[in-house]
């Protein structure tokens, strides 16, 4: 029998330490609670995220190994750049958050749906209007064509979820996404658990006790979050060099 620990749901700050999660399933922490901005908050900040099914306790997870983007090392691969040849894509962020999301949630070819239900699309979006969490989006005029989304606490940001409705969307978002971290010297995005499409992408991971300690230090690290609402959209034919690497004003 499995024994989990419930969080309190009159105390957003506690959970237990992300080291004691299960080995099977890997990295099963703790659940109930709630999907308050103030929790969610702190469990981001400590290496911690809710992931669980429509009609399920809410579940929180801190797997090992746990899957993450170097965004030094992310840029657009050949295949990428042939695809974008003539395209007049833009790259905006946080252009629309709510619509990402609901694109993330979109059933998806062989699947009845995703565990992004109408409680996880309001609780982000909540995040969202505190300046936590933050959308990056692909538009073919004005047709939403790619995006990811996710949580940003200090330099961490953990993606949570991205979608292609056209081939080279959800690519582009998180080259793009990774391009305006490195400038602003974000070291990673957390990808939480690998799958073959995120490793295709150039996700690679590492042990949990990395990550924690990269938590750690970003988490507490001091960002000005209103940065994320000054950046411009951009033609997706400008944001590739000749290098092939995306780059932001």
């Amino acid at each position: 029998m499995i024994r989990l620990p419930l969080l309190d749901e009159h105390a957003p700050d506690r959970f237990p330490d992300p080291r004691t999660a299960l080995v099977e399933p890997n990295g099963l922490l703790a659940f109930g609670g709630d999907l308050s901005p103030a929790r969610l908050k702190v469990a981001y900040a400590h290496g911690i995220f809710p992931w669980f099914n429509e009609g399920e306790p809410i579940l929180w997870w801190s797997p090992d190994p746990r899957c993450v983007f170097r965004t030094d090392y992310l840029r657009p691969n050949r295949s990428l750049r042939r695809a974008l040849a003539g395209t007049v894509w833009q790259v905006s962020v946080n252009r629309a958050f709510r619509e990402v999301m609901e694109a993330c949630a979109a059933p998806r070819p062989g699947q009845a749906g995703t565990w992004i239900g109408p409680a996880m699309i309001d609780a982000y979006c909540a995040l969202h209007d505190i300046g936590c969490a933050h959308s990056v989006e692909v538009w073919d005029d004005q047709r939403l064509i790619g995006g990811i989304y996710g949580v940003a606490i200090g330099q961490l940001f953990c993606g949570e979820s991205m979608f292609s409705a056209c081939s080279g969307g959800s690519k582009l978002a998180v080259c793009a996404l990774a391009a305006l971290l490195r400038q602003w010297h974000f070291p990673l995005i957390d990808a939480q658990v690998s799958n073959p499409h995120l490793l295709s992408l150039g996700a690679v991971e590492i042990p949990r006790s990395a990550f924690l300690q990269y938590v750690a230090t970003l988490a507490s690290a001091p960002f000005d979050q209103r940065r994320w609402h000054g950046v411009p959209s951009i033609p997706a034919i400008r944001v590739l060099n000749d290098e092939g690497v995306i780059w932001l004003d």
